[in-house]
């Protein structure tokens, strides 16, 4: 059971002179058409938690929005995968799925950031992406709530609430990484620690958007390793 004070080691203090080259560069990618909210979320949370630099890649007719609301995100207009070669080089950490949709678009984007070496966060409509065509690695960070969980096992959500604990378990030998179990007590794998359980929500989470939020902290804390 994680408790404040074991996080609280995870979470040291910054050095006085540091600078924002310090703690990474987070780059979210979604926002799929009438989805923008998804992938602002994201990143703004990212930001929020104190990625150093945080990127936002997203439909073209939604960066100039997004720009306009919130400054601190440097936000591109990305219609191909060719487009976020350059993102992807200065970037430390992605987060993709927010509002990403499943549409061809989106699986391009999803294609071309597997074949990268960072870090991943990988959530929502990415997903279930993943869920179609299952990959293996052991750099990305899974965050599945009870639905997404069973198309990536193939079963009923019912099935994954049954027992939470062999769930997380078969999510992580399955797809590798850190697999995070979200529901009322997230439980939490990694092939090298114990399962872990968070039992820190409430029911005031039960919104739309908050899962954005969470992959955004994730790959916030990700940044800074």
């Amino acid at each position: 059971r994680l408790t404040p004070q074991h996080i609280q080691r995870l979470l040291p203090s910054r050095l006085r002179s540091a600078h924002k080259g310090d703690h990474g560069h987070v780059l979210v990618i979604g926002g799929d058409h009438g989805m923008s909210g998804a992938v602002r979320l994201a990143a703004e949370a990212a930001a929020r938690t104190g990625s150093g630099l945080t990127s936002v890649a997203t439909r073209s007719a939604h960066a100039a929005f997004l720009s306009s609301v919130r400054p601190e995100l440097m936000c591109h207009g990305v219609e191909h995968a060719q487009d976020l070669h350059a993102l992807l080089h200065h970037a430390s950490v992605i987060a993709i799925g927010p509002g990403l949709g499943q549409s061809g678009w989106a699986r391009e984007l999803f294609a071309a950031v597997l074949e990268t070496h960072l870090p991943l966060v990988v959530d929502a409509d990415a997903l279930n992406l993943l869920a179609l065509e299952p990959a293996t690695r052991d750099n990305w960070v899974l965050t599945p709530h009870p639905g997404e969980a069973a198309r990536l096992l193939g079963c009923t959500t019912a099935d994954i609430q049954m027992d939470r604990f062999k769930a997380v378990q078969e999510l992580q030998q399955r797809y590798g990484g850190v697999c995070i179990l979200k529901g009322a007590g997230t439980v939490i794998c990694s092939a090298q620690q114990p399962i872990a359980v968070c039992d820190a929500g409430n029911p005031g989470m039960a919104s739309g958007g908050m899962g954005d939020v969470i992959t955004g902290v994730i790959a916030g804390l990700l940044a800074q390793k």
